[in-house]
C-alpha cells in the first residue's frame, strides 16, 4: 500500500484528488489496480490513465487485504474528531506498517530477527 486517503464521499472529485496526489508523489506506474467503483474510472479518464487501470474480480484482492491492518487500527481508534487527524494517522501508519511488516509466518526465526533488526536500524537512521 503506497497511499491512503480519507474522505467522507467516494465520488469522482475524491478519487481525482487521491489519484493526482498519489501519482504526483510516487510517479506513474505500469498498472493501477482499483475496485469497480465508477468514480475511479471517471478520475482515470480525466487524468488520461484509462489504459493503466486494472479492474477484475480477483485483481483487487491484494489491494483490499493491504487495508486490513489499517482498518483494524482504525476500528480501535474510533475517537478521531476530525478527518484531518485521521488522514495524518492513515498516511503515517501505511508507511510504518510497510516498513515493519515482515510476514513472520513465511520465514524462520533467525531470518526474521535479522530482517527486523535491519528495519529497526534503518528506522533509527531515518529518525536521527
Amino acid at each position: 500500500m503506497l497511499e491512503g486517503y480519507v474522505t467522507k464521499t467516494r465520488d469522482k472529485q475524491a478519487a481525482l484528488t487521491f489519484m493526482s496526489k498519489a501519482l504526483k508523489r510516487h510517479g506513474s506506474p505500469k498498472t493501477i489496480t482499483t475496485d469497480g467503483l465508477r468514480s475511479y474510472k471517471a478520475a482515470m479518464t480525466t487524468l488520461g490513465n484509462n489504459d493503466k487501470q486494472e479492474v477484475g474480480r480477483w485483481a483487487n484482492n491484494r489491494v483490499e487485504n493491504s487495508h486490513l491492518p489499517f482498518r483494524r487500527r482504525e476500528r480501535a481508534m474510533l475517537r478521531f474528531r476530525q478527518m484531518k487527524s485521521l488522514q495524518k494517522f492513515a498516511s503515517v501508519h501505511a508507511n510504518v506498517h510497510n516498513h515493519f511488516n515482515l510476514d513472520r509466518h513465511l520465514t524462520d526465526r533467525q531470518t526474521y530477527k535479522t530482517a527486523r533488526s535491519a528495519a529497526l536500524a534503518e528506522w533509527q537512521n531515518l529518525m536521527a
